[in-house]
């Protein structure tokens, strides 16, 4: 199983100081102008720390927002930051891409996938994180990923999915020996 081990990194413009990277910390900005609600995920530049809001609701009417939400909101549940972070909805709203570097780890149940004859092996994730299948075989195999690529090329490992291609949903493969 794929699992994020922290929030990605946000790949945006900082006016500051030119930086690329903003990290999420989970907390929001609510303000409230009457009916009205403005609610702002706040993100801190890598480099020079300037605060920049990301756009999660403008100009909302309090009553069309679920009660739920609205708490999750002011105690900064950094689970809803993690949920509108991948929300494509939000990224296109505030022109932001996703950077899951050191952001993810595999977990295996410890079998050596290596031992059979031929194993069907199931890669599931707990969040969107887009990675690359090859990458992620040769992790959890203890390949170097140029072996992983020859093992594809020698029809030893197949799938159904384009194996050479970043994926962020489950999937599954073939190991035959």
């Amino acid at each position: 199983m794929v699992v994020p081990t922290r929030l990605p990194l946000v790949r945006r413009r900082c006016h500051a100081c030119g930086s690329e990277r903003f990290r999420a910390g989970g907390k929001f900005r609510v303000n409230a102008n009457h009916k009205l609600i403005d609610v702002w995920l706040l993100v801190l530049c890598t480099a020079c720390g300037e605060t920049a809001k990301l756009t999660v609701l403008e100009r909302v009417t309090v009553r069309s927002i679920r009660p739920e939400l609205l708490d999750r909101l002011h105690d900064n549940d950094p689970g809803l930051a993690a949920e509108l972070l991948q929300d494509p909805f939000v990224q296109r709203r505030n022109r932001i891409a996703l950077d899951w570097d050191d952001a993810w780890r595999l977990v295996t149940d410890g079998s050596d996938p290596l031992d059979g004859e031929a194993v069907e092996i199931s890669v599931r994730f707990a969040a969107r994180i887009p990675v690359r299948p090859v990458r992620l075989i040769a992790e959890g195999c203890g390949l170097s990923r140029a072996e992983v690529e020859r093992l594809i090329l020698d029809g030893k490992i197949v799938s159904a999915v384009r194996l050479g291609s970043r994926l962020s949903g489950d999937f599954t493969f073939t190991l035959k020996h």
